[in-house]
Parts: structure tokens; C-alpha cells; sequence
């Protein structure tokens, strides 16, 4: 299977690689092509943006949390039926999880999908130099191609045609667009980051339009399109879900039910999952795992829903931003009433960051679900980096010692941060450090994790599901 694609990087964080990358995949889709979207790392709120432009899922691909083996497949699993891929990095090009070489930056995930790179430089303060760092990040690496450029925060036509010389002189890498400043297409950003697309709505949509015609009017498409049509065929089969799962069976593993693909069977265990403007933080692949284990998932808003959907059997509360909404939350009390009793039935629940501050006493001194032991607050201090875990107790999630690779990104603190059981074990440079709950049949923690690269999560959660509903 080949399918035309291009990776999309910068020279570091903040040249604006959102903004191009956002706009090709709107300014693309809009000459009606089909276009896969896709991020390299952890991040969830990029992607958002990305599926509003390409109208499918914006995916991502982290060599970490996934393992280097999965990337390929997955985004072949998730570019498939479309005409052309653009995958958006991380941070600087040849940035990786710290202290481990190339592991998980945008140089490796584009080696690995064997694409051209599209480097965006931020020219606003630089003319002639730009020659010099452009050969730099071209020769750094001769395993990447780095094949076009488009220049970001161009001043005025004088400064487009230095920088043209200056790279037609030194560089030897092409220029595809020349993108000028510009504060319409500027996205709100807050403590985390960029503002989540979902909140935003109308206004994000307008975002959009506004990235895609800036890049339409700025970048030579053609020219993109023809680059992303050099990429060679990958020597790697489509991730599959149900695959997934029939290995665990193979090996053992308990799931709810045979696997499969598609609409799920009648009688699936049904697993509610939180989503809405507080709980926008979500893999695909996970969602994607859950049908395949045996599970029918079934999307709710805490924001609005009065009570879990009928016939839960399953609780999956992602990441998010409830700290926002925590007033709305709060005064939900019917919902949350209903999730504390499914918790102290046995229901099988999983949480993650925002949900691990919603199943607590409090947050920032207002009533949440009172599942745990715990209360939160917001602080000052950003807790940020890729962890690998070992499950400390049995939960509904995972057994005792199984062992994971997340990342760990927030702005608030538990108090306690970890439980008499706690969830997860880890070492930092400090030490090592518990984290999280294994509380009866809950499994909350801080820590974010792709299912993909430990689809044991799923079958362990689907499995818990339709025992707790047999029950």
C-alpha cells in the first residue's frame, strides 16, 4: 500500500508548524482530495484541529508510547482510503523523549514512514542566515530527506526575495511557500497549550477556513502534492484492531468477546466513555480497541448528561480540561451521584488526569464525584515528560506488573498523589515515585496512555466490563 505523504517540521517549537500544517490539510481537502492527518507525539489538541480541516480523525504517532515497530501500520491504519497524508511533528525536528537519542522526534517518525520532511523556519527576525540554518538541518541527518521549505512570518515582499536568494545560494533545499504574518489565523492558546477545537466550535472552524486559505494563497500545492507522491511504498501491513486482540487470545488473554471489527454484536458489555468541551483528550485507536475486545462504547458529556448511559457496564474517563468547567461539574451532582454509585457496585472504571481530578473529594475546593481520597487543586508548576510504569496492584485496566510507556502532562496536584493502592510505580531522576489509585475495581492516575501500544488495557477493561455486567 503507498499512500502520498509528507511530514511537516520546524527548527523548534513556535515557527508555526501548526498553522502550515492546518492549513494544508484544509487548503488540500478543499480541492476535494481526501487527506489523512496526522501528529507525531503525545498531544491531543493539534489532532482536534487537524480533523476539523481533513473531516476524519487527526491521528497520532508516538514511538514511544507505541513502539517504533507500530508506526508504520498505524498510520497506514489510519491514512487508509485517503489521497494524500500530512503528519505534523513535535517541538524541533531531531527533538526526542529526553535523554533518548532520536526515540519518538519527528526525524525518527519520518524515517520511519520513509516521507519527505517540509521544514516551516520562522524568518521574521533573520534574512541571509536562514541559508545557514536550513544546510544545517538538511545535512544533520542524511537519513532525512529534507526536501522543501516554507517560510513563516514573512515581512514584506524585499524580505521573501533575500531569503529566496539566500536559500536558492546555500542550501539547495526548494521553497514551496512564502506564508506572511498573520493575526487572523492566530489560535488561542492557555496552561497546556493550544485551546481544544472542540471548545471553540464556530470560532475554530473559522480558524480553519482562515489557516487554509492563508496557505491556498501562500504555498505552492502542486509542488506539495508532487513531494508527498515521492514517498515510496512502506513494507508494513495496516494496524488492525481485531488482530490485536486475536493474538492476546492466542496467548491467553481474556477478553469479553471474540474479536472483531465493526458495530458491535448484541449483548456487548456497554463501556460509557467521557467526552464533551471537559473531557476532549482521546485516542481513536483506544476507542477502536474497546469494540474490538468485546465492547459496545457508547460517548457521553458530563457536561450535560444527567446520568451514565443506560445499561453501563464499563466507565472510561479521559483527559481534559475540568478544571475550566469545574462549576459545571460540580453542579452536575445527579451525574456525579451516579458515578460514584457505579464505582461502589464494582463497575469496572478507568480515569486518566481530568478524570482522575473529577473522581476525587475536590477540585479547587468544589464537591467532584468523591470516588477517591484524594482532592485537587490547580498550581503553577507544569509536570511534564514521558514516564514508563509498572502496574503496582491489580485493577480493572491491568494486572499486577504490567508495564506501560505514557506521558504525564498537567498543571495540577493530588493530594495524596497516590493511594494505600496505588496505580502505577516509576523512576525519575529524583527517585522513584507511586502514582495514582487501584482502588477496588478503579484505576485512576495522571498518567496519559495510547492502548495501541498495549492493547492489553483494552481486553483487561472489556473483560471487567462483562463480568461486572454478568453480575
Amino acid at each position: 500500500m503507498n499512500i502520498p505523504r509528507l511530514v511537516v517540521a520546524a527548527p523548534s517549537s513556535g515557527a508555526g508548524k501548526t498553522t502550515v500544517a492546518t492549513g494544508l490539510i484544509a487548503a488540500l481537502a478543499a480541492r476535494g482530495l481526501a487527506v489523512s492527518p496526522h501528529k507525531v507525539g503525545p498531544d491531543y489538541i493539534d489532532p482536534g484541529y487537524h480533523g476539523l480541516a481533513a473531516g476524519r480523525p487527526g491521528r497520532n504517532l508516538d514511538a514511544f508510547m507505541c513502539g517504533p515497530e507500530r508506526i508504520a501500520p498505524l498510520f497506514l491504519h489510519g491514512a487508509a482510503g485517503a489521497d494524500v497524508a500530512v503528519v505534523e511533528g513535535v517541538m524541533g525536528l531531531y527533538d526526542g523523549a529526553s535523554g533518548r537519542g532520536e526515540l519518538a522526534s519527528t526525524a525518527h517518525v519520518a524515517k520511519l514512514l520513509r516521507a519527505p520532511v517540509v521544514l516551516v523556519v520562522d524568518a521574521s527576525s533573520q534574512s541571509r542566515s536562514v541559508a545557514a540554518l536550513v544546510h544545517g538541518f538538511a545535512s544533520w541527518d542524511p537519513e532525512v530527506r529534507l526536501a522543501g521549505v516554507i517560510l513563516n512570518r514573512v515581512a514584506s515582499d524585499r524580505h521573501e526575495q533575500l531569503l529566496r536568494e539566500a536559500l536558492e545560494e546555500g542550501s539547495g533545499v526548494p521553497v514551496l511557500g512564502s506564508v506572511r504574518r498573520s493575526a487572523a489565523v492566530a489560535t488561542p492558546s492557555r496552561h497546556l497549550g493550544l485551546i481544544p477545537a472542540v471548545e471553540r466550535s464556530a470560532e475554530a472552524l473559522r480558524a480553519v477556513a482562515d489557516m487554509g486559505e492563508l496557505v491556498a494563497a501562500s504555498v505552492d500545492l502542486d509542488a506539495v502534492l508532487a513531494l508527498a507522491r515521492t514517498a515510496p511504498p512502506l513494507d508494513a501491513e495496516p494496524w488492525d484492531p481485531a488482530a490485536e486482540m486475536a493474538e492476546l487470545v492466542a496467548a491467553g488473554f481474556p477478553v469479553a468477546g471474540a474479536p472483531r471489527a465493526g458495530a458491535p454484536r448484541a449483548g456487548a458489555p456497554r463501556i460509557a466513555v467521557a467526552g464533551g468541551a471537559a473531557f476532549s483528550f482521546s485516542y481513536a485507536e483506544n476507542t477502536e480497541l474497546l469494540t474490538a475486545a468485546g465492547a459496545e462504547v457508547v460517548p457521553f458529556d458530563p457536561l450535560h448528561a444527567d446520568g451514565l448511559p443506560e445499561g453501563t457496564a464499563g466507565l472510561v474517563i479521559g483527559g481534559g480540561f475540568p478544571e475550566l468547567y469545574v462549576r459545571e461539574l460540580s453542579a452536575n451532582g445527579q451525574l456525579r451521584s451516579a458515578i460514584a454509585a457505579f464505582a461502589a457496585s464494582g463497575g469496572p472504571v478507568a480515569a486518566e488526569c481530568a478524570g482522575l481530578l473529577y473522581l476525587g473529594r475536590e477540585l479547587d475546593g468544589l464537591p467532584m464525584c468523591g470516588v477517591l481520597d484524594t482532592s485537587a487543586r490547580m498550581t503553577e508548576r507544569l509536570t511534564l515528560g514521558y514516564r514508563e510504569a509498572v502496574a503496582l496492584h491489580d485493577s480493572p485496566l491491568a494486572p499486577t506488573g504490567t508495564r506501560v510507556r505514557g506521558h504525564e502532562f498537567h498543571r495540577t496536584v493530588c493530594e495524596p498523589g497516590a493511594g494505600e493502592r496505588a496505580a502505577w510505580g516509576w523512576r525519575l531522576p529524583t527517585g522513584p515515585r507511586t502514582e495514582g489509585f487501584a482502588a477496588g475495581n478503579v484505576h485512576a492516575s495522571y498518567l496519559h496512555l495510547h492502548w495501541a501500544g498495549s492493547p492489553q488495557l483494552a481486553a483487561s477493561l472489556a473483560a471487567a466490563a462483562a463480568a461486572h455486567r454478568a453480575n
